[in-house]
């Protein structure tokens, strides 16, 4: 694995760029200085929409504890994945996020870039994002969750709530 640039630390700014998320037949480009303006977010990334720990572990938990994620006082959901927003929103849909988690799509990985996250894994799989859960205030980046590769220990639901 390659990593280009040093992950985002504490205390910064989350990095603008534009991300997409698809409703009702179209997608909307959104800028991230605007979605996490104003608000309490976790956001989870992960390598990839339909992968095996993503589908089965890490995005489950945070439908599975989304109630409890809203009563510690978030705002939003956020999982962020190097993949278009027509596959993310298929994988929502699959896994019954929609209305609990916003599916944000970095399908060039320039936010993922922009955060230090992304890592070349390989031929086959390409560019990602890391596995990782950040909490994230107005814009602000106050706690993160980097998972070592081929782990998933401390970005799951129930490990970022213990840590809240």
């Amino acid at each position: 694995m390659i990593i280009d640039k040093p992950t985002i630390g504490v205390g910064q700014a989350i990095p603008d760029a534009t991300i997409h998320i698809k409703s009702d037949g179209s997608i909307d480009a959104i800028e991230t200085k605007d979605y996490f303006k104003d608000c309490k977010v976790i956001m989870i990334a992960l390598p990839g929409a339909f992968t095996r720990t993503c589908s089965a572990k890490h995005l489950p938990g945070y439908i599975k504890n989304a109630e409890k994620i809203r009563v510690a006082g978030f705002d939003k959901i956020a999982c962020l994945a190097v993949n278009d927003a027509h596959v993310m929103q298929a994988w929502g849909l699959e896994q019954e996020a929609d209305g609990i988690v916003d599916m944000l799509a970095d399908p060039l990985a320039n936010f993922s870039d922009e955060l230090g996250i992304s890592v070349h894994m390989g031929p086959f799989l390409g560019r990602r994002a890391m596995r990782c859960a950040m909490v994230i205030e107005n814009g602000i980046l106050k706690q993160i969750f980097m998972e070592e590769p081929l782990s998933f220990l401390v970005s799951s639901a129930e490990h970022v709530l213990a840590s809240l």
